[in-house]
């Protein structure tokens, strides 16, 4: 099958497409806890968060966590996560955008580093599986990079062209990414990264999805 004309956009999750901020900061500070860490803010969380994980645990305790504690830590988060996501919903207008761009004749997918089994029948629940070509998440232990995520991502979708694809996510790390296969990316405000840390990639930031979606058609045109 030849390469698609139309653009494609690869769509982050957490804090993308699912607006999970009040799950990932009280998950977060549960993790903290099990350290006699002091809970943090999400304004803090911003500052501070950055991948790989453990890099994010080490600006707070001013070293790298110990394998045990990173497991401990690592555990607790999931299961706090996992308790309290069934409160979060989609980000505001992710359906309308969805059906927008895929009546327009372009294709989409999720690539997340949330666990795989977790994530697919997450999408199905919002009933929104239908629009995307593909649903990848992490497969394996977490706390790696997106990039290398990326790379297989981009060649399962062998029918898009990486120059022709536009990532929109929340976290530096999905600019990163992009640029890593030769895609393009929009980065956005509402998730988990400052506005500062994201500028700091070099790619269009954006408060709204809306605004996102509107870039990557610019962008891939």
């Amino acid at each position: 099958m030849g390469k698609h004309v139309d653009a494609h956009i690869v769509w982050d999750w957490n804090g993308t497409l699912f607006h999970d901020n009040d799950a990932i900061i009280g998950a977060t500070n549960a993790a903290f806890a099990e350290l006699g860490l002091e809970p943090i803010t999400m304004e803090q969380y911003r500052t501070l968060y950055c991948v790989p994980v453990p890099k994010f645990y080490e600006r707070l305790l001013g070293r790298l966590p110990t394998d045990a504690e990173w497991l401990v830590m690592d555990e607790t988060f999931h299961r706090y996560y996992d308790e309290h996501r069934v409160r979060c919903g989609l980000t505001e207008g992710v359906a309308d955008l969805l059906v927008g761009w895929r009546s327009a004749g372009r294709s989409q997918s999720i690539l997340s580093m949330y666990g795989h089994d977790e994530l697919v029948p997450l999408v199905r629940g919002f009933g929104i599986e239908e629009h995307f070509i593909r649903v990848d998440g992490r497969t394996g232990p977490s706390g790696g990079s997106k990039a290398e995520h990326m790379v297989r991502h981009i060649k399962a979708l062998a029918s898009v062209d990486p120059a022709r694809t536009v990532v929109i996510g929340d976290a530096a790390d999905d600019g990163v990414a992009a640029l890593h296969v030769g895609a393009r990316a929009v980065l956005y405000t509402g998730g988990s990264h400052s506005r500062a840390s994201l500028e700091g990639v070099g790619v269009p930031v954006v408060d709204t999805l809306r605004e996102a979606v509107a870039e990557a058609e610019r962008l891939a045109a």
